[in-house]
């Protein structure tokens, strides 16, 4: 009835069956955890020796008054009784992990005979009780994770240490992209793909679009603010440049004063165009696109130049040199302002951080709005995987070997389970003492 945790029956003639065939690579439950395993055993071996003691004590006690009448054989009937209740129970807790005594009494050593059946149950009890949306959402909501992070990321000292990491992280994982992996990107996956996509749908949906809400404009005030500036400043290059497209036969002094003529003419239609947001060039412009992009939505041979031009590009071995090159600038610039400390990126990243700390702890709405966001997700990540994540448990059982995962989980809670036999025992010995009573009552 003491038998120690770990160790099987010498002879055991009806061992249990084995479970089903193990898949992966051991049989193992879980890592083992010496020092762990030591005090639940030693914790077991205690409780076990309790249990036993009172069994002993209740059979001296029944041999000591057996045969006597009046109080001792309350006490008698008492002992008795918790005899029995003390030997049902063990009998009760040790059919859950092995043969009581060796001997295959029907319905004992389940947790060996039936641990698969027992992994299905419980993948069933995890996802009908705990994986449920109103669970989820519960609970999620007293998290109240958004108001944590505003108080977590109000601190600044917290969110530069989330942005060191995350600069670390990101740097790291940048100076793997090596010059090969872009290239290789750009030829394998990019060409082929623009090459199998017409453009001029694309392009004519996008530019229609452009012009329609007149994103342009802006580009189109900036060139031109751009352009004015530099006729204004660079008056010689101008002239220089219409001059030696000048017929040699005409005197220098007409061609100078023609080209300065240009000149003037040129800085003030730009400055008419620039400061008229209705002159007809910029309509003209306006119109021009329009029509551009309806030929590229409609036109055949728009559509055909458009594909033409596309092919050349692709075709061009520059392609490829030129997004390694930029990416190299890109990725430069970038590693430089992560691996400053004190660079504008960690800064600003820091400033926005904390800003938005505070403004979660500020903003219940924003707050309520996260949280529905993260419950959102929790809850679509359950019932997308919810699942195979319950079906790791009915796996996992499965490759256990019955009797080592009968003995592990007998040393994790084998102990309370000897409170059963204690239980017994005194309950046991009580209701004896009762029905002796009312034995003894109707008797008389």
């Amino acid at each position: 009835m003491n038998e120690t945790p770990g160790r099987r029956p010498a002879t055991d003639p009806h061992p249990a069956p084995p479970s089903a065939p193990p898949s992966g690579p051991a049989l193992g439950i879980v890592t083992p955890q010496p020092e762990a395993d030591e005090r639940r055993r030693v914790g077991l071996r205690r409780m076990r020796t309790v249990a036993v003691s009172l069994l002993v004590l209740a059979a001296a006690v029944y041999v000591a008054t057996l045969g006597q009448d009046g109080f001792w054989g309350f006490v008698n009937a008492g002992a008795e009784a918790s005899m029995v209740g003390a030997i049902a129970d063990w009998f009760a807790v040790t059919a859950l992990f092995r043969h009581p005594l060796g001997i295959p009494v029907p319905h004992t050593a389940l947790i060996p005979r039936r641990k698969d059946e027992l992994g299905r149950s419980l993948e069933e009890f995890v996802g009908e009780n705990f994986l449920q949306e109103e669970i989820i959402r519960d609970r999620v909501a007293h998290a109240a994770v958004a108001s944590r992070v505003g108080v977590w990321l109000a601190d600044p000292a917290h969110a530069r240490r989330v942005v060191d990491e995350v600069a670390e992280v990101a740097a790291i994982g940048l100076s793997k992209v090596r010059d090969e992996h872009v290239a290789d990107l750009v030829t394998q996956a990019l060409v082929p793909r623009f090459r199998d996509e017409p453009v001029a749908p694309l392009a004519g949906a996008l530019l229609a679009e452009v012009v329609r809400d007149g994103t342009h404009h802006g580009l189109v005030d900036l060139g031109l603010v751009e352009l004015h500036r530099w006729l204004v400043r660079n008056p010689e290059t101008f002239t220089e440049v219409l001059s030696a497209r000048a017929p040699w036969w005409t005197p220098p002094r007409l061609n100078e004063a023609v080209t300065h003529r240009v000149h003037a003419e040129a800085v003030r239609w730009l400055e008419d165009i620039r400061d008229d947001p209705a002159h007809h060039a910029r309509e003209a412009l306006d119109s021009m696109l329009s029509q551009l992009a309806q030929d590229l939505l409609h036109d055949p041979v728009t559509r055909e130049r458009a594909e033409r031009l596309k092919e050349r590009l692709l075709d061009h071995p520059q392609v490829s040199a030129t997004a390694v090159s930029l990416w190299n600038s890109l990725r430069r610039a970038f590693l430089g302002s992560l691996r400053d400390p004190r660079g504008e990126v960690r800064r600003r990243a820091v400033a926005e951080l904390t800003a938005f700390g505070s403004r979660l702890g500020e903003d219940a709405a924003l707050r309520e709005r996260l949280d529905r966001g993260a419950a959102d997700l929790v809850v679509f990540g359950v019932e997308r995987y919810g699942a195979e994540l319950t079906a790791v448990i009915t796996h996992t059982v499965q490759r256990w070997d019955g009797r080592e995962a009968a003995e592990r989980i007998e040393l994790h809670v084998g102990r309370d389970l000897q409170f059963i036999r204690i239980n017994g025992t005194l309950v046991g010995g009580l209701v004896g003492v009762l029905i002796h009573t009312a034995s003894v009552l109707l008797g008389h």
